[in-house]
């Protein structure tokens, strides 16, 4: 019976001690967290309202973006920030709906897998992102997009 009761106490206070040490590093990474969907919901405001100043703020100046190319010929497009944001112009918004499908941070580094889905078209874009200075960009993003049927 004693030895019982100790066995619970024990357990009863390890479980207390990881619980304690987990919120404390839980509550960081929902902040970090926070703060990286903030910068995914830039891109996605821009995307949707067709505003490229908006998309350019989430991205880094060095980002990189990597399409599967549609016609399947040499594999892949890339494109650096400038040429991609040539190709956002103004337009009346889209209706779109947006999901963040999952974040994965690793202290100042974070990758995302995002949806964009339009009546016809599925866009898929894993994002590759820095906390740099403080704020959080999206330094690389590959992407497919395909027809629905």
């Amino acid at each position: 019976m004693r030895f019982s009761l100790i066995l619970l106490l024990f357990t009863f206070l390890l479980f207390s001690c990881a619980t304690n040490q987990k919120s404390s590093i839980g509550q960081n990474d929902l902040q970090e967290e926070a703060l990286v969907r903030q910068t995914i919901e830039l891109y996605f405001d821009g995307w949707r309202n067709c505003q490229s100043e908006k998309i350019g703020q989430a991205m880094h100046t060095t980002c990189q973006l990597k399409n599967i190319k549609a016609d399947g010929i040499d594999g892949v497009a890339v494109y650096d920030r400038e040429t991609y944001l040539g190709f956002i112009k103004p337009a009346p918004p889209r209706a779109a709906k947006t999901r963040i499908l999952y974040i994965d941070i690793t202290r100042e580094i974070a990758s995302a897998k995002c949806q964009i889905e339009l009546a016809d078209r599925l866009y898929t874009d894993y994002f590759n992102m820095m906390k740099i200075d403080g704020r959080w960009y999206i330094v690389d993003k590959a992407a497919i997009n395909w027809e629905k049927e």
